[in-house]
């Protein structure tokens, strides 16, 4: 089973950017579906953005326009580059890999924007 780690969250301020890493233990050239999501507190778990082994991505409406998602192959890693941060924007972010033979997530990364 490939095991998803994140990193890159910190602190910001309102404005700033980050940028998250999601790097899998094995390769994730076969897996169709890597997505970022976050949580905040008392919050749902929602979709972020994703992206499918074609390079096809989708956004969440609140994050579009501030926000790239990327995956490099060749590295096993996954990207979300983050900017023009809002503090609604604070939250648990996770990545998550799926496909036919892989369901995994990650153990999160915290991301927090003041204002």
């Amino acid at each position: 089973q490939v095991q998803l780690v994140e990193s890159g969250g910190g602190l910001v301020q309102a404005g700033g950017s980050l940028r998250l890493s999601c790097a899998a233990s094995g390769s994730i050239g076969s897996i169709n579906f890597m997505g970022w999501y976050r949580q905040a507190p008392g919050k749902q778990r929602e979709l972020v953005a994703s992206i499918t082994s074609g390079g096809s991505t989708n956004y969440a409406e609140s994050v579009k326009g501030r926000v790239t998602i990327s995956r490099d192959n060749a590295k096993n890693t996954v990207y979300l580059q983050m900017n023009s941060l809002k503090p609604e924007d604070t939250a648990v972010y996770y990545c998550k890999a799926f496909s036919s033979w892989i369901n995994s997530w990650g153990q999160g990364t915290q991301v927090t924007v003041s204002s």
